[in-house]
């Protein structure tokens, strides 16, 4: 095998391309003097400079770009399982490659490999100035035009995602500024929520710095209230909305003049809002902003989880909504509302369905999105949520959704999709068991409805008692279609310790006795714990694993290490660990270290508490 002839396959499919003469196409090494110097130490084999087969730059809007290949003759040497052996394999060494590129430059480094131009195997890697590489495109070579249009989209990606974090960052310190004046935790989203409605108005937008004190704050409480006198809500909703944001007007702190320049007033918190917080709103749509500032103003009291409560990632209220593929024609139904993260996620969907037909988007957001919130604490903010998101109607019921007029009520709006994160049960014996929800949920769903709830593991591996039969009524009422085990620290930014699971379920179809159930080993999402902002993508390799598991649901298999397609019963446990093979090629001597460590620090804890006896697995 020859190496020239996939370096020919490659050249050639460059120089067929229409940008081809207004680029530069370097073979080896570069006329920039920068690159170059870049590439002095990058040799393959650890000592020389680094040889890329090709490097494109020169780009007419895109300057801080550079395009490099690296070509193997066979497919065999296409990516290693260390992606260190560069001179051996084209993935290593085109990564290497950008590596070294990366510290002055944007790379997007292309691996190819094989003998036939139809069957060649390709990889492509994005890695900004200063960051990490991040796989990017599909499996074939692209012209230059659509490399230049996926990078711009890339770029715009990372800058709402930069943005985001800043955002959540700066939840901390309004968190802090809220405590110093003496604000409420389960006040300070009804603050925020508050500021931002009236920052809708431009009247107030454009006059606020005019007031300070006691006006100001008369100001801003009449300006909520003028924003939902507009909007198409019941006169019951107005009145219990104004009262919720009625302890603005007469909380000290928030009608006091500056008597401290150390300490924030009114005036400084909204100007704060809108810099940090009402510029990416408006930016960025459909985020639900008011969710992630309340995980962040009760992290440290006890009433979200004393309430059961906690607030899905946006990342997987997205994954819900793709998961059951919401179009615009979908009637959503979430009956434990929250803050309105997954309406506000299936708008989104739905909203780029309609393909920018304003007449529809109006429909979607009066006519098919659909919730209930029991919680009086959270349920302003899940209308205020979807009134800052265009929905001025806001069908979010107040009360309970076990409430047969409430039942009939959601019925009559015909529900396609039920998506839903119920309480979480306390340890009191009459509290709701989370499946429960979700047969409430199913319940109100037209035939076929899609119904898709994330719960305790607890509630799937039951194998007796009322949880037990819980899964006996569902299945003898609806389809099983898929159950995935999540993240162990999934919601690690609220605080609650909690491993779940994800059920699918097809309403109003007895569950057919022979038929597979799809068990996903969804552990790893790619997310990162980092100071300051929680789990977060740092890596860019959700989207990848979130396309995987979406495939997997949509095409079900057994594979090794992620998923087993399996026929049960109520009595099994629904989770792919009872069931699943385990992929061995992936294991390494680094895994075999990690576990001997872990399991020798449990050791010596349990010795020094006391415990000797006391040794358990550990996973």
């Amino acid at each position: 095998m020859s190496e020239r002839i996939t370096e020919d396959f490659v050249r050639e499919h460059f120089k067929k391309d229409l940008l081809y003469n207004q680029i530069q196409f370097e073979e080896q090494k570069s006329k920039i003097h920068k690159i170059n110097k870049l590439l002095n130490n990058a040799s393959k084999s650890g000592n020389g400079k680094g040889r890329p087969e090709f490097i494109l730059s020169g780009f007419s809007d895109s300057k801080e770009l550079i395009i490099v290949v690296e070509c193997k003759a066979e497919t065999a040497r296409h990516k290693s399982k260390t992606l260190n052996q560069y001179a051996e394999y084209a993935v290593d060494g085109a990564l290497l490659y950008s590596d070294y590129l990366a510290k002055e430059y944007d790379v997007l480094s292309i691996a190819v490999s094989g003998q036939r131009l139809d069957d060649l195997e390709v990889s492509h890697f994005l890695q900004k100035e200063g960051g990490e590489a991040q796989e990017i495109f599909g499996k074939k070579l692209l012209s230059i035009a659509d490399y230049l249009e996926g990078y711009h989209q890339e770029g715009k990606r990372y800058e709402e995602q930069e943005k985001y974090e800043e955002m959540l960052a700066y939840s901390k310190v309004l968190n802090e500024d809220l405590h110093r004046l003496r604000i409420k935790e389960d006040k300070r989203s009804l603050l925020l929520s508050g500021i931002l409605i009236a920052l809708e108005q431009g009247s107030f937008y454009k006059s606020y710095k005019n007031y300070t004190g006691k006006k100001l704050a008369k100001q801003l409480v009449e300006t909520i209230t003028e924003q939902f006198e507009q909007a198409n809500l019941q006169e019951q909703k107005k009145e219990k909305l104004k009262q919720n944001y009625a302890f603005i007007t007469t909380h000290d702190s928030l009608i006091e003049q500056r008597n401290n320049f150390n300490k924030k007033t009114l005036e400084d918190i909204i100007d704060d809002i809108d810099r940090n917080i009402n510029s990416f709103a408006k930016t960025y749509r459909y985020y639900d902003v008011l969710g992630q500032f309340y995980i962040e103003f009760l992290r440290y009291s006890n009433s979200d989880k004393g309430l059961g409560i906690v607030l899905t990632p946006p990342h997987i209220t997205d994954f819900f909504v793709n998961l059951v593929n919401i179009s615009k024609e979908d009637v959503v139904y979430d009956n434990c509302t929250g803050t309105g993260g997954f309406l506000v996620s299936a708008m989104k969907r739905m909203i780029k369905d309609a393909g920018g037909n304003r007449e529809l988007e109006e429909s979607i957001k009066a006519n098919q999105l659909h919730g209930v919130e029991y919680q009086p604490e959270i349920y302003p903010l899940a209308v205020s949520n979807m009134f800052l998101h265009g929905d001025g109607k806001s069908n979010v019921l107040d009360g309970d959704c076990f409430d047969k007029g409430i039942i009939e009520e959601i019925k009559k709006r015909e529900p396609t999709v039920g998506l839903l994160n119920p309480p979480y049960k306390s340890s009191k014996k009459d509290d709701i068991e989370e499946l429960e929800f979700m047969l409430n949920n199913l319940e109100t769903l037209q035939k076929g409805g899609r119904c898709v709830a994330i719960v305790p593991m607890s509630c799937v591996l039951a194998q007796k008692g009322e949880r037990l039969e819980l899964k006996k009524r569902l299945l003898k009422k609806h389809t099983l279609k898929a159950v995935f085990s999540m993240p162990n620290e999934l919601f690690h930014n609220s605080r609650v310790g909690v491993v779940t699971a994800v059920l699918v379920a097809e309403a109003h179809t007895p569950h057919p006795t022979r038929n597979k159930v799809l068990f996903g080993y969804f552990k790893d999402d790619g997310f990162e714990k980092r100071k300051n902002i929680g789990r977060t993508d740092i890596y860019k390799r959700w989207k990848k694993i979130e396309e995987e598991w979406l495939s997997l649901y949509y095409s079900p298999e057994s594979k090794a290490g992620i998923s087993v397609v399996k026929q049960v019963a109520a009595e099994d446990e629904w989770c792919a660990e009872a069931y699943m093979e385990t992929d061995y090629s992936n294991l390494s001597e680094d895994d075999f270290v990690k576990t001997i460590k872990n399991y020798v620090a449990f050791q010596f804890l349990h010795q020094t508490e006391g415990n000797k006896d006391d040794v358990s697995c550990i996973k």
